[in-house]
């Protein structure tokens, strides 16, 4: 394919925002490479983008970029794509037999867009009625953080969110709101410094009106 039209076709994919799979999409080889080799072969091609935009390394505030970006690459803004990583998630009986919606609001979290490599910033709200697990509410915030420190689209995120709470609940009583800023909209493009995305998974009994208004109500008190 004609290498122009590919860069256009890549524009067209990048501006809306597309999905290819609710699994992020990673190499068979992806985690044949330690941590420390992956990070030194991050600073070294970081280093040619940074010669190559004119910046003179030799200076004292930039001789270390490499380095720090290759750093926060692998240990910290896409240290969920490592399945190593995955916090080790703890659930208990419903011992005191609390049978109404659990809710944790205003969880923040930072991910990364897939297409622009920019932030996405935002809050999680997650809910569930417990079919006889409940987890520690920590624990909801870790699963929020683990996802969001990947390359992301906010479509698969909350579906990975979804997907991962339904398993470890052992339900499908869950609901999950995500209301993010993305850079690549408000500092690039558009420049839309104004708008948010909003997205919303849920099954179980949050299927009833009933269920989701009381969530809602309960996220968006004041």
């Amino acid at each position: 394919m004609n290498t122009t039209i590919e860069k256009e076709i890549f524009d067209i994919i990048g501006d809306n925002h597309q999905m290819t799979s609710v699994e992020t999409p990673l190499r068979p080889d992806a985690f044949v490479r330690s941590d420390a080799q992956k990070m030194e072969v991050i600073e070294h091609h970081f280093e040619i983008i940074m010669k190559e935009l004119g910046l003179d390394l030799t200076d004292d505030s930039l001789q270390g970029t490499p380095h720090r970006v290759a750093k926060m690459f692998v240990q910290e803004i896409f240290s969920g794509l490592n399945p190593a990583n995955k916090p080790k998630i703890s659930v208990f009986d419903n011992s005191y037999q609390y049978d109404k919606m659990l809710v944790e609001a205003n969880i923040s979290f930072n991910s990364t867009c897939e297409h622009h490599f920019l932030p996405i910033v935002g809050k999680a709200h997650i809910g569930y009625v417990s079919s006889g697990k409940v987890i520690g509410l920590s624990k909801l915030n870790r699963i929020v953080d683990y996802y969001a420190k990947r390359p992301q689209v906010q479509e698969r995120m909350i579906m990975q969110i979804f997907n991962e709470l339904k398993t470890v609940l052992e339900t499908d009583n869950v609901i999950v709101v995500m209301e993010a800023t993305h850079l690549c909209v408000s500092s690039r493009g558009i420049k839309d410094e104004s708008s948010f995305t909003s997205t919303l998974q849920y099954g179980g009994v949050f299927n009833q009106k009933e269920f989701r208004d009381d969530f809602y109500k309960m996220i968006h008190k004041e």
